[in-house]
């Protein structure tokens, strides 16, 4: 069964960039070749989570449409091994840490 594509969208605006999101553009030398056949990696100008405070801080990540906030490459890593172990990017148990919500379906 093919694993269903994963979305990361950086940002890549003045206050994420200089946040250290401009290390996030190397996200992708850092996936597994395996991951590169399922995780699509892409640069946005502004996600726009910076003018909403309850989103958290910069640098921002939006991974299949959730935010994750003060990304770095380590964070964004464990967000997908959560996502691939747990298979939750369609039941959004995940929250914007990159922890998985405890439910019923969830197995620590």
């Amino acid at each position: 069964m093919d694993k269903k594509k994963i979305e990361i969208e950086i940002c890549t605006g003045t206050l994420c960039h200089v946040m250290g999101g401009s290390e996030l553009q190397l996200l992708e030398d850092h996936l597994s070749p395996e991951q590169k056949e399922y995780v699509i990696v892409k640069g946005c100008t502004c996600l726009d989570f910076c003018s909403d405070s309850s989103k958290g801080k910069a640098p921002f990540v939006k991974i299949n449409g959730k935010c994750l906030s003060e990304a770095s490459i380590p964070k964004v890593l464990n967000y997908l091994k959560t996502l691939e172990r747990n298979d939750l990017h369609e039941s959004g148990n995940v929250d914007p840490t990159g922890t998985a919500k405890p439910d019923s379906k969830t197995v620590f």
